[in-house]
């Protein structure tokens, strides 16, 4: 297995950390209604619910874009960089996001798409 096939593999989990850290902490966590108790949250935990959302949301895209990349056959080492760069764009967003850092936050969002529209177009 290619790494950009790892990485599609990591980015299916990186929603399920931003939920893992919306709810660190939480005495008052309801599990038989998490989401009206989430919609109840503020700061840290809002912010990582909605990392976790953005997350399930770039999924997709990112998926289709390294299989694309692959049947297209270009440089190998070509997608697992860019693959590679999303990944490390999208850690970096959900970092920025859950410490209420804004503008890094949006430039990681920015170039971790960029490299969902490059794999695409490589």
């Amino acid at each position: 297995m290619t790494f950009a096939y790892w990485c599609i593999f990591i980015a299916m989990f990186l929603p399920l950390i931003w939920a893992g850290i919306s709810k660190i902490g939480a005495t008052d966590y309801d599990n038989s209604n998490p989401r009206v108790w989430m919609a109840k949250q503020e700061g840290r935990a809002q912010r990582a619910n909605a990392a976790q959302q953005n997350s399930y949301e770039a999924f997709p895209p990112f998926a289709a874009a390294v299989v694309v990349a692959q049947l297209t056959d270009p440089s190998q080492m070509t997608i697992n960089i860019l693959a590679g760069a999303f990944i490390l764009m999208r850690i970096a967003y959900g970092f920025f996001y859950i410490t209420d850092k804004p503008l890094l936050r949006s430039s990681s969002w920015g170039i971790g798409f960029a490299m969902t529209i490059a794999l695409f177009v490589t």
